[in-house]
């Protein structure tokens, strides 16, 4: 206090001398002044002075107290007096039946009132030990005893309220506080005024000093108090029980509401609202279930209203929309932050200064305890509050990200629906994925370091002001180091952000690469691919992990100088000092370090600030880009609900292109008009532009010119079915109620009771991703009931019956389009010929425009473009007709159909130990995704740190480390001892040395950074190998069961955390390890009784640490788990969006999107609640122990202890409270990012499938020569506990024979396929191919000897030539003698860039026909012995498929051909057709034989003509 005292001169006053001195008389007024200056010099008397005060305020008290104590006699006596029904004895409150809940205004009252009733208890011990004068004593002691006991009657009674829940404060108590206040000012008055004016000679009586400093604080409290008198509502808030009902019903649906949403104050100061959640997962691991919902306010459909009412008028012409609409949305929450930030740098330099007065306090010969008090509660205050504002504004600034993120995930998401067909092709699901996953999260983490870049300069400012007030001028040097620095980290992270930018861009491409690969995995198997792809994928990672390596090392060096750049600027400091003759004591060197320490932190993170900033800049440019593309035009089509005309769909002059950029016009409709309830048929050859017509209905497609108008809504069925990955039911029901008897009709008229029947789940059967695990035709038909089941009035179906057989598709055509939707408007593109008498008007198209329409007679008289259709098929019908008549009578053929019934089935299939009824999640598609739980494993570690360079590696990181540490201290104790009172160095010397050790540990630094890269670049490249040759080498059961976002989420986020993460964060905490090892020693070398302390310490650190990694490192796992669906169902959407939008369900997905996004969110916000939580506790045990260290350290006699090793300790003790947080953070960090390392570890170690080549098993060159096959009793299952597909199969091919494959869907025609080329391996029985098993030679060179196309026409990214010969392995010549044979030599010409020609992700902008053509091409150049078709010809026209049937008999005369086929005249030329029904081979032998007798062949074959008739 002295620093107060010693300006007293200043004042033209001085101060009465009862103002200082205890006694209860006037001494010096004098009774001869005039009666007002004689009044008032009485009044100042009695309200000023220590004695009068204290005999006021202890008069108010027992006033009170006697109040109290003459209404409680009253209430007893009565009580005992009256009768026991009288209303006196009641309680003292009035008490309601009813429940109660209590508010912060009634918590803080309780807490300032019990905090000031242990206050005077404690000052009323004091005065009975301490105080030396007789008289006083008595007056003091008594006073605090009265203040004592009124507080704890005021406690009591607020106790008392509570119970009986009184909404009102009791009068009297509230009088007693309004008084309390006004002496309460009179006190804090006296107190200033003696403060100023008694001066240094006037020792004041101690328990004075000790008033005046509880006067002052004790006024802000008595203030607060006053206002709860005046408000006079206690806090307690009654709530009638009908009326929580009523309030909170819609609340008791979601009983998990987080308790921050409720929680008081003081709760969310110290995040008090985690422990439960906290304790739940220290008892047992959490579960999804036990994470709580999040605060209403932070959902994500609050978000994403809020970011759409914010989003700028077309007017505003905003050329940064997106960051626009973030600030208006967020300012508040951003000023918020900023708040906390500037309070943070505003106690931040206390500390600092604080060393000098340390120092002096301790080379003085006569300081007081009572100074070396006051220092020591000054520093603790000081640290409490930058402990506080720090883990606020860390909590604040995540939640506020996280609330950044959900909106942009959110509207993201509506845009992509929102998008138009060429925006999607442009961006692509790739690109639009990571704007959710990597922008949004960006984005998020900027929050952290928006502040610290305007703080900046304040900070630096603040730090040279101080060290130039200790050391004068030479705090230019000081500056001019600083500048250097900052200049150089500046111009660093210049550069390091474009290797942000290209690592961003390689991994775009790499992602994009891999996400082909996932989608096409069967088709890749196939045609053995994998190699070639992997080593596209691989080129992609090596120019990624080049450009992640040139940013470590770019990283790594700015590290080595910004660690050992405050150093550096401290010797120029000193030796600018010493220059100018500055003498440095212990104190300035000290303080000085202290302040340069500080000051490297804004340096440092000020560049990260800038990376962050920049890298948020390019992602709100590219979400500027994006949620500015253009969407589909809702109004290019009137949709009118319930309209009065005859027509559903009319366009007039319509022109359509699929680029809204140059409009092409891609589609012209001169007129079309269909009526009300009419079936109309739309055909044409392959690449005609029937798709495209119902998509210029659906509005998809860009209207250049034209009118377009539906009347009613409108059901889609798209040509390549999309299933969502749910059940069977939840795909059909999408999004409606369940109507059991509208759903069983629906089931029933596509057909899928069957198929339901087959299925151990019937309709609760999960359907895995892109519908993996149906075949063409179930998925087909699963689509079909959606559409039926919803109830439309149109209906847009695009070649419905292209992949289900002739049976089923008769079926479809006489239940479904004829009965169940017969009523309805339908649209019916179709390549079935035989179909087209029944409906009532068709169209032809041809190169983009309607040729002809009209009836099928009208159309066959006028011959043209339609006759040529019909005459293809006719001549293909011909066979099936001649060969009719032997096969009369075979009607009851759909009952031969049947399938076994299930029991028998499951009786025969089941093996023993499976007699139980089959469990659930046994045969669930989808495994739920594996998740270790309990703390990570040590081998995990392991893996991680000796995967570069085994053990060797982890000792030399130590050692550098280690060697690090000791360099700094080295430095520090130099300062220690060259700034000795009693030092023998002159000060050049001083500071040559201090140089010479700053050189040393720059060097060391810099090693040590660089080593520590090259390892941490070793391990994550050897990582990604390992994954992703595991991944290649998985067998196709993986991809089947394994969501593609689970496998992707492994290769972007796991993989990135490993790149770059894992290696900082393990960087980091070696050192912060190290530097707190090195602080404890310091401090308790010089204070050696805090060796006890840190035993609780350390004990308490570790406790904390295990309670809180106990739910963080669930969170953690069950927030990466959380986020895989967000992505997962985002990218299923994008595939799916034509269907959803022609559905009209994009609120329905919204939703779910939002779900998803909540979900996720809510592991993020409870982690963050978690990390804070941890991070205040430790840093606020490092407070305290700094403050005891240093009362032990000062109130040693200094003999035993020299200033300047309080200099030193301090120095480094002032680090300890945010280290000791740092460091356990950071470990649990790492610990949390070694999920990853865990998560890739999994993928690594994936089962493998065979060999792909067996070196001393490989078969000849020319195998297979003949082309002979043989099953022998081939059984095939598809997982161990699913039962058999193929039940026992033997058959012999001969070589060069014609194989048609017929059969029901899902009877198993593929799955014999798949067996063959060794995608399912056979589960007993052989398969010999030219003599050879062909389960001993490698899968490569199984697969790349046979061809095949697929069922589904697969293109890849890239280009022609890419597509057809991937492996470069043939000529142009012979690539374009393919093409010709294939029908699409003229196509391509056509095209500027020929073979070049691009073919965009999934070939979406060539036809499903020109894809399947395509994809002939490919085998043309193969040209295997043994050629397999499933379902080769589906999606073309009967004309298109004549060509290629005629192609492949010229071309593949010699070779066995194995075709599956849904059109009777696909086969009717083979040598032979098998049925397969069931998993059986039913009937297998000619066509013509078999339609001699009663066969299931001839009932397909009558099924088929008959459609015709």
């Amino acid at each position: 206090m002295s620093s107060f005292s010693s300006s007293s001169s200043h004042y033209y006053f001085a101060s009465p001398s009862w103002l200082a001195s205890p006694s209860c008389s006037p001494l010096d007024i004098d009774s001869s002044s005039p009666s007002a200056q004689l009044l008032l010099h009485w009044l100042r008397f009695i309200f000023l002075s220590p004695c009068p005060q204290r005999l006021l305020l202890s008069a108010v008290d027992l006033v009170f107290l006697l109040f109290l104590l003459a209404f409680a006699a009253h209430k007893l006596y009565s009580r005992f007096t009256s009768n026991s029904n009288s209303t006196i004895t009641k309680p003292l409150l009035q008490d309601k039946d009813s429940d109660y809940k209590v508010t912060f205004w009634f918590k803080l009252p309780f807490l300032v009132t019990t905090l000031l009733a242990t206050a005077y208890t404690v000052l009323a011990i004091l005065a009975f030990t301490q105080t030396s004068l007789g008289s006083w004593k008595l007056i003091e002691a008594l006073f605090r005893v009265f203040q004592a006991i009124a507080n704890i009657v005021v406690v009591i009674l607020l106790v008392h309220e509570k119970k009986f829940k009184a909404v009102k404060h009791p009068l009297s108590l509230r009088i007693y506080w309004i008084a309390n206040l006004v002496v309460s000012c009179l006190f804090a008055t006296s107190a200033i005024v003696r403060m100023v004016t008694v001066d240094d000679g006037a020792r004041l009586e101690l328990s004075l000093r000790v008033d005046d400093v509880f006067s002052l604080v004790n006024l802000p409290l008595s203030a607060f108090i006053f206002l709860v008198a005046m408000k006079g509502s206690t806090g307690i808030q009654v709530i009638r029980i009908s009326d929580v009902v009523r309030t909170y019903r819609w609340l008791s649906n979601d009983r998990t509401l987080s308790p921050y949403a409720y929680a008081s104050f003081l709760s969310k100061t110290v995040w008090l609202w985690m422990n439960p959640l906290l304790n739940r997962g220290y008892k047992a691991p959490l579960k999804l279930e036990d994470v709580p919902s999040l605060p209403l306010d932070f959902r994500a459909e609050k978000m994403s209203e809020l970011f759409q009412s914010n989003w700028p008028k077309p007017e505003e012409n905003s050329k940064h929309p997106v960051g626009v609409t973030l600030f208006r949305c967020f300012w508040k929450h951003i000023a918020f932050t900023g708040f906390l930030a500037v309070i943070r740098l505003a106690v931040m330099y206390i500390g600092p200064m604080l060393i000098q007065s340390f120092v002096d306090f301790t080379s003085r010969e006569n300081s007081t305890p009572y100074e070396g008090l006051v220092l020591i509660l000054i520093l603790y205050l000081a640290k409490s509050v930058e402990v506080l504002s720090v883990h606020q504004f860390n909590f604040h600034s995540q939640k506020l990200g996280m609330l950044i993120r959900s909106s942009i995930i959110t509207s993201v998401y509506k845009k992509g629906l929102r998008l138009s067909s060429s925006s999607r092709q442009t961006h692509g699901t790739g690109q639009i994925v990571n704007h959710m996953a990597v922008d949004a999260q960006q984005l998020s983490d900027l929050m952290m370091q928006f502040h610290p870049i305007w703080l900046m300069p304040l900070q630096v400012a603040a730090a040279l002001g101080l060290i130039y007030n200790y050391v004068g001028l030479s705090a230019l040097a000081a500056l001019l180091g600083t500048t250097l620095m900052f200049i150089f980290t500046l111009v660093r992270t210049k550069r390091s952000n474009s290797f942000q930018f290209r690592i961003m861009m390689s991994r775009d491409l790499r992602m994009k690469a891999t996400n082909e690969l996932l989608n096409n995995m069967r088709v890749i198997k196939f045609q053995a691919w994998e190699e070639y792809f992997g080593n596209k994928i691989q080129q992609f990672r090596k120019a990624e992990h080049g450009w992640i390596g040139k940013f470590l090392y770019y990283f790594a060096i700015n590290m080595g100088v910004l660690s050992t750049a405050p150093l550096l600027v401290t010797v120029l400091t000193f030796g600018t000092a010493t220059l100018l003759g500055v003498p440095l004591n212990a104190g300035t060197v000290f303080t000085i370090t202290s302040v340069i320490k500080i000051l490297q932190e804004p340096v440092r993170t000020f560049p990260q600030a800038l990376i962050l900033i920049s890298q948020a800049m390019v992602s709100l440019g590219r979400l500027d880009e994006f949620m500015m593309s253009k969407e589909m035009d809702e109004d290019a089509v009137q949709r009118v609900n319930g309209c009065d005309g005859d027509y559903a769909v009319e366009i007039k002059d319509g022109e359509f292109s699929w680029d809204d950029a140059d409009g092409n016009v891609t589609l012209r409709v001169e007129e079309l008009e269909i009526k009300k309830g009419d079936h109309a048929a739309v055909v044409g050859t392959v690449g005609s532009g029937k798709s495209s017509l119902l998509a210029s209905v659906l509005g998809e497609m860009f209207k250049i010119s034209g009118k377009v108008s539906v009347c009613g809504s409108i059901a889609y069925v798209a040509q390549t079915s999309w299933i969502q990955n749910a059940t069977i039911q939840e795909n059909i029901l999408f999004g409606l109620p369940m109507n059991r008897e509208k759903y069983m009709e629906a089931i029933r008229v596509c057909c899928l009771e069957k198929d339901l029947e087959m299925m151990e789940y019937g309709d609760q059967t999960e359907i895995g991703e892109r519908g993996i695990n149906l075949s063409g035709g179930q998925k087909q038909r699963v689509q079909l009931a959606r559409a039926v089941y919803q109830d439309s009035d149109i209906y847009l179906l695009d070649d419905v019956f292209s992949a289900v057989d002739a049976q089923t598709g008769s079926s479809i055509f006489k239940e479904c389009i004829m009965g169940a939707l017969k009523n309805k408007t339908i649209l019916l593109v179709t390549h079935q010929v035989d179909f087209l008498h029944n409906v009532d008007s068709i169209m032809v198209m041809k190169e983009g425009r309607i040729v002809q329409c009209g009836k099928y007679g009208e159309l066959l008289k006028a011959g043209l473009d339609f006759g040529a259709l019909v005459a293809a098929h006719e001549s293909s019908m011909e066979i099936a007709e001649s060969s009719d008549e032997g096969g009369g009578g075979s009607a009851q053929s759909p009952k031969l159909a049947r399938i076994p019934s299930k029991e028998k089935e499951n009786s025969s299939e089941k093996q023993p130990q499976d007699e139980s009824k089959p469990d659930k999640d046994k045969a669930k598609l989808i495994e739920d995704e594996e998740r270790e739980t309990g703390s990570v494993n040590l081998k995990v570690y392991k893996h991680y740190f000796t995967e570069a360079f085994g053990w060797w590696g982890v000792a030399l990181m130590l050692a550098m480390s280690l060697a690090w540490i000791l360099s700094f201290l080295a430095g520090d104790y130099w300062l220690a001892i060259g700034t000795a009172e009693d030092s023998v160095f002159p000060p050049s010397t001083f500071i040559i040395v201090y140089a010479i050790i700053a050189v040393v540990v720059c060097v060391v630094v810099m090693v040590r950074s660089l080593l520590f890269t090259y390892w941490g670049l070793k391990t994550s490249q050897s990582f990604f190998i390992g994954m992703l040759q595991s991944i290649l080498h998985a067998p196709m059961s993986f991809f089947d069961t394994t969501p593609s976002g689970r496998i992707l989420s492994r290769v972007s986020t796991d993989i990135l955390w490993v790149d770059i993460s894992i290696p900082m964060l393990t960087n980091f905490v070696m050192v912060a390890y190290f530097s707190l090892v090195s602080i404890l020693f310091v401090t308790c070398q010089n204070a050696w009784e805090t060796v006890f302390l840190l035993i609780p310490l350390f004990w308490l650190n570790n406790w904390y640490r295990k309670y809180y990694l106990a739910s963080s490192r669930e969170l953690t796992r069950l927030d990466s788990i959380t986020k895989a669906p967000v992505i997962h169902h985002f990218s299923e959407t994008i595939a799916g969006v034509m269907t959803i939008r022609g559905f009209r369900k994009q609120n329905l997905f919204c939703q779910e999107n939002i779900d998803r996004v909540n979900a996720s969110l809510r592991m993020d916000f409870h982690n963050n609640g978690a990390n804070e939580w941890l991070g205040f506790r430790l840093d606020y045990m490092g407070v305290v122990f700094l403050c005891i260290a240093t009362i032990f350290m000062i109130f040693l006699p200094s003999a035993i202890i020299k200033p300047e090793y309080v200099g030193l300790s301090l120095s480094y003790g002032l680090a300890l409270s945010s280290l000791l947080s740092l460091t356990i953070t950071m470990t649990c960090s790492v610990e949390n990012k070694m999920v990853s390392v865990e998560r890739i570890k999994q993928f690594t170690n994936l089962p493998s499938e065979a060999p792909w080549k067996i070196a001393d098993r490989s078969p000849p060159q020319n195998w297979p020569s003949e082309g002979n096959i043989e099953l022998d009793n081939l059984q095939v299952r598809y997982r161990p506990n699913t039962p058999l597909v193929l039940k026992g199969i033997t058959l012999t091919l001969r070589g060069g024979e014609k194989i048609g494959v017929v059969g029901r869907t899902g009877s198993g025609k593929s799955t014999l396929i798949q067996v063959l080329f060794r995608l399912i391996e056979p589960s007993a029985g052989n398969i010999i191919v030219d003599g050879i098993n062909i389960c001993t030679v490698g899968l490569h060179d199984l697969r790349s000897r046979f061809g095949i196309i697929p069922q589904e026409p697969v293109l890849f990214q890239g280009t022609v030539r890419s597509n057809i010969d991937p492996l470069g392995l043939y000529s142009e010549e012979e690539i374009w003698k393919s093409l010709e044979r294939c029908q699409l030599k003229d196509v391509v010409a056509a095209k500027p860039e020929k073979l070049e020609a691009s073919v965009v992700d999934g070939g979406d902008n060539w036809s499903v026909g020109q894809r399947q053509l395509l994809c002939l091409g490919r085998i043309m150049l193969k040209r295997s012995k043994i050629l397999f078709m499933d379902e080769a010809t589906a999606s073309v026209d009967s004309q298109t498929d004549a060509v290629i049937q005629k192609i492949i008999r010229e071309d593949f005369a010699d070779r066995t051909i194995i075709s599956i086929a849904h059109r009777i005249p696909t086969v009717m030329d083979c040598d032979r057709v098998l049925v397969v029904d069931a998993g059986l081979a039913k009937e297998f032998d000619k066509p013509s034989r078999l339609l001699e007798s009663h066969s299931l062949f001839g009932a397909l074959v009558k099924e088929y003509s008959n459609r015709s008739a």
